[in-house]
């Protein structure tokens, strides 16, 4: 009798909690789908996860407004510099497996050499790309010739340049490893001294080009491409079968068309330099990164061994390495790991900003919960982005109920 009492308790209990859980998840719907309704951005999607996977994912509004599709958690799309977090994975997984060590001169794998010629002497490493100190800096040059357009689409109407960013045509683009040794080397047809600024690991300078220099020093110290070591050392490990880098790796029906704005759609584009910023995803897909995340911290991730976890989210950097820390953001770069960020709160994860991207991931290390927002659509005022950052506070409002 006192066995059937419990049961039934246990029973009503569990009831309880599917039933206020479906609550709080239809509360969570609403309140986003009436923030995207304002029209600060045409889609978007989010997560929330822990460290046993993902808690809530769902997309909202429009994936492509001429054609009403809806943006799911299916849809995908390019994440910007969040896309550096598995830069930084990688570079770990290659320590793992003896490919590299990261306080080796890049030179050992480089097919060209990358040197400072202010200061020849001092090897640019493969921590100082890891941690933007390698003095290697984006300049005009990466704005001009790193966005290129997707073959065979209709660019009737549409803009071939966005915030000083050009598009260009494909064929007028070049490999990462032609652009890289065009940029950074002495006799590089972009090659300009300027960037280089500084002493190697002196001075944390955030770095686009250095982070994809990084990417390639994994692809040149593992003997295959970069895609292909992520997809076999990430990817596949981690079920993410929607993602890829650039179009040639997913399904182009479930991307997103991204805007500058609610009303100006901007043409299909894939970078250059696809490792800093180029990683194509779905929210259903990054829940299960940003859960392996979770689980990479506390000891238990998959991906890498624990002494390398330990590693990545390890602070690289002193406070003299900095000329200038942002204490008012908790989502600024306060300080960095393996490119991984920390913000002066103590909140772990990266931003993203491209052309019709924002986007942000991030965990925090007390509650173990984490959150995924990207949008589909650049913001035109601060009112877009008070919407912005409002989705962004509902997933933290709703995640430890979520959870419990």
């Amino acid at each position: 009798m006192n066995f059937l009492k419990i049961l039934i308790a246990l029973i009503g209990t569990v009831c309880f909690a599917q039933k206020s859980d479906a609550d709080a998840r239809k509360a969570l719907d609403f309140e986003i789908a009436e923030l995207q309704k304002k029209g600060y951005f045409n889609g978007l999607s989010v997560a929330i996860v822990n460290a046993d996977g993902k808690l809530y994912a769902n997309g909202f509004g429009s994936s492509d407004v001429a054609a009403a599709k809806p943006y799911t958690s299916k849809t995908i799309q390019n994440i910007a510099s969040i896309s550096k977090t598995l830069v930084g994975i990688a570079i770990m997984k290659a320590v793992d497996l003896g490919k590299l060590k990261l306080d080796d001169d890049i030179n050992i794998y480089l097919p060209f050499k990358v040197s400072n010629p202010d200061f020849p002497n001092i090897p640019i490493t493969v921590r100082m790309l890891a941690t933007h100190t390698s003095s290697i800096v984006d300049t005009d040059v990466y704005l001009n010739h790193n966005y290129f357009l997707k073959p065979d689409q209709d660019l009737t109407g549409l803009p071939m340049e966005y915030d000083g960013q050009k598009f260009i045509d494909r064929k007028d683009g070049l490999t990462l490893e032609n652009y890289l040794k065009a940029a950074l080397t002495p006799d590089g047809k972009y090659f300009d001294q300027k960037i280089y600024t500084g002493k190697p690991g002196e001075f944390y300078e955030y770095s686009n080009t250095g982070t994809a220099l990084a990417a390639f020093v994994v692809a040149q110290a593992a003997g295959i491409p970069f895609g292909t070591f992520t997809e076999k050392y990430i990817l596949k490990p981690l079920k993410m079968n929607a993602s890829g880098w650039g179009f040639s790796m997913v399904d182009f029906k479930k991307y997103s068309r991204l805007y500058a704005d609610p009303k100006s759609p901007l043409p299909f584009y894939e970078l250059t330099t696809y490792p800093d910023g180029n990683f194509v995803t779905s929210a259903d897909d990054m829940s299960k990164f940003l859960s392996e995340l979770i689980n990479g911290y506390i000891g238990k991730g998959k991906l890498l061994s624990k002494e390398s976890y330990v590693e990545y989210f390890k602070s690289q950097l002193k406070p003299e390495n900095y000329k200038e820390r942002k204490q008012n953001n908790p989502y600024s770069e306060y300080e960095v790991g393996i490119l991984m960020s920390f913000g002066p709160t103590g909140m772990v994860g990266h931003t993203g900003g491209d052309p019709g991207v924002t986007s942000l991931m991030f965990f925090n290390p007390k509650t173990k919960i984490g959150r995924y927002l990207v949008v589909n659509t650049n913001f035109i005022d601060k009112e877009g982005m008070r919407n912005f950052f409002a989705v962004w506070d509902l997933l933290e409002k709703y995640g430890v109920g979520l959870e419990k």
